[in-house]
């Protein structure tokens, strides 16, 4: 029962996380495999929580009208053919690499953001004008990364949202739908492979669902430059993780 109420509270914290900025499945499929799941069936059962997170939070999104569904659209059908690439290779590689690369990942993203190489394009709470073949390439790549694993896909989505010239709560929006979608084709094919825990996957989508409606509200309510500072400070508490860890 103490591990439900775990993976519930971690759902709740990383639902938030993935709405606001990403980095929630950091958090969530960890912890899955300290509870005893493969470490790709723990990267399957994830998945049921993202899918609900997304469901939640892109209804919510709409319903405060900041979806913009010519950029979904150009978003979108690239990463549902780049998540089936992803995923593929996902469900066939060895739990102990699979492991392997989760741990650098980790390592990886979190440099990344701590650089923050697209600062100066964050700096401004404006919309450049739309760059078309930057979102379809940009989400092409999330697509396959995020069908792989999903884990710090967030930050990819919103440096592909922010070099095709979106601010950070239409990125955010565009984020969820399109996750939302590829999500679906993801899940379905980890469950067709048996790599999915549905016991652990609905508890910690109960707690991504309250979470996510949390991270709505507040980047709609505290606006981008409000994110940008969610984000820097999710960066430095991933990487106090990996040290202490």
């Amino acid at each position: 029962m103490l591990q439900y109420l775990l993976l519930f509270l971690v759902g709740l914290v990383a639902g938030c996380l993935n709405v606001v900025a990403g980095g929630g499945s950091f958090l969530t499929i960890p912890l899955l495999i300290f509870m005893g799941l493969p470490p790709v069936v723990a990267n399957g059962t994830n998945r049921v929580g993202i899918l609900c997170q997304n469901i939640t939070a892109s209804f919510s999104f709409q319903r405060h009208k900041v979806v913009d569904w010519r950029y979904v659209r150009w978003a979108t059908i690239p990463a549902v053919i780049g998540a089936l690439i992803g995923s593929k290779v996902a469900v066939t590689i060895d739990d102990e690499i699979f492991k392997n690369i989760l741990a650098v990942l980790m390592i990886v993203v979190t440099l990344w953001t701590l650089w923050d190489p697209l600062k100066k394009k964050l700096s401004a709470n404006t919309e450049k004008p739309f760059n078309r073949t930057a979102l379809t390439i940009g989400f092409f790549l999330v697509g396959i990364y995020g069908g792989f694993v999903q884990a710090g896909v967030g930050f990819l989505v919103l440096a592909a949202t922010t070099m095709a010239g979106l601010d950070l709560v239409k990125g955010n929006a565009v984020k969820v739908l399109s996750i939302l979608a590829y999500t679906c084709i993801s899940l379905a094919i980890f469950a067709f492979e048996g790599k999915v825990n549905w016991g652990l996957g609905l508890v910690l989508a109960t707690g991504t669902m309250v979470g996510s409606q949390i991270g709505v509200h507040l980047t709609v309510l505290k606006g981008h430059l409000w994110i940008k500072k969610v984000v820097t400070v999710t960066v430095i508490i991933m990487a106090l993780k990996l040290i202490i860890s």
